[in-house]
């Protein structure tokens, strides 16, 4: 999937994620890429500035935690950051339902005189 099409999904996407429970940085690609069959394969570099940026948003919440005898940073949803993503996903169904119209199955070409 290209870059470009995720601008400014991103922050949803991580926040939908985080709504399942807590997550590590890996854990959170992972799941990324298996409820995206494969086409949400992002690299640390992406994943990581973004969780930061939630969290000093006050969207996302960590914590560091030893697990196999190492250190992980741990990440949560906050309750602002429900509030957010319930935000997005109204946002994106507003948005989806209007390009809808113009790309959707059912989108018709504009009638020409």
């Amino acid at each position: 999937m290209k870059g470009q099409t995720l601008h400014g999904h991103l922050d949803a996407l991580l926040l939908a994620v985080l709504e399942e429970g807590a997550l590590h940085g890996y854990a959170i690609i992972e799941a990324l890429r298996v409820r995206s069959s494969g086409n949400l394969d992002l690299p640390t570099g992406t994943t990581y500035p973004a969780l930061r940026r939630l969290e000093r948003a006050g969207y996302v919440a960590s914590s560091w935690h030893t697990v196999n005898g190492r250190e992980r940073r741990t990440y949560q949803l906050t309750d602002a950051g429900r509030r957010a993503l319930a935000g997005e996903r109204a946002g994106w169904r507003e948005f989806s339902s209007t390009v809808g119209r113009f790309l959707g199955p059912d989108a018709h070409p504009p009638v020409t005189a």
